[in-house]
């Protein structure tokens, strides 16, 4: 691609001491929720990069390889492990996420031991977003509960803090909220670890060799995958 033949024309130049065309852009896409936990120290070794610009695309994990396709950014963190065309797949991590809710919330739609799921308000964070219903469907209930939807990852952590509806928060965004009583885990069971890939061109230019290197120092967070994760159809942008 046209993106591809910049970052080796700009390397040749390096390897014959005629200096770089700098700084190079480097594009990548990354879903909302990596970008508000784990992946932010890419933002910070990112900035000593007097070379290259870092163009972050925002995108669910599960469709962040059609970038990939469309030569539009050089890698991405996607839920896929099947490698595109020209690219290679490397594991990083999954993020667990935890079905929860507002006190109040789940007080009011307390059933027994349990809740009633089927009218109990939730959460979606966009149309891609098949996370809830995942845990609904599990749990054999028919139809759709009144949803909100609240296409932000802070915003939407603090709308289930506000108690608009449950949701599946990332583990990493709840900090002591399950502690402090801020908010309560639903059902412990029904979490889901959601795997996680770095998808990058195998154009091995030390300008992507240390793009990979960042992404993967920030990754050491994340949970590794133990055994085969619940299928994520649909995840969180």
């Amino acid at each position: 691609t046209a993106r591809q033949m910049v970052l080796l024309q700009d390397q040749l130049r390096t390897d014959l001491g005629e200096g770089g065309s700098s700084p190079v852009d480097l594009p990548v896409a990354v879903n909302a929720d990596s970008l508000a936990t784990w992946f932010a120290p890419v933002l910070e070794v990112a900035a000593g990069w007097e070379d290259t610009r870092l163009h972050l695309e925002v995108e669910d994990e599960e469709y962040s390889t059609d970038h990939l396709r469309r030569g539009g950014v050089v890698g991405a963190v996607t839920a896929d492990p099947e490698p595109v065309a020209g690219c290679r797949t490397e594991p990083l991590g999954a993020m667990r996420y935890l079905p929860v809710a507002a006190p109040a919330l789940a007080s009011r739609h307390a059933r027994g031991r349990g809740y009633d799921w089927a009218t109990m308000p939730v959460l979606r964070f966009n149309a891609k977003d098949d996370l809830q219903q995942g845990v609904l469907r599990d749990l054999g209930v028919v139809g759709t509960p009144p949803t909100s939807q609240v296409p932000s990852s802070e915003g939407f952590v603090a709308a289930v803090r506000a108690g608009l509806g449950w949701a599946m928060v990332p583990e990493a965004q709840l900090g002591d909220d399950l502690e402090s009583g801020r908010l309560v885990l639903l059902r412990r069971r029904e979490h889901r670890d959601v795997p996680l890939y770095w998808q990058v061109w195998t154009l091995g230019t030390p300008r992507i060799l240390r793009l990979g290197e960042a992404v993967h120092g920030a990754a050491a967070v994340l949970r590794p995958v133990r055994h085969t994760p619940l299928p994520a159809v649909g995840g969180r942008a």
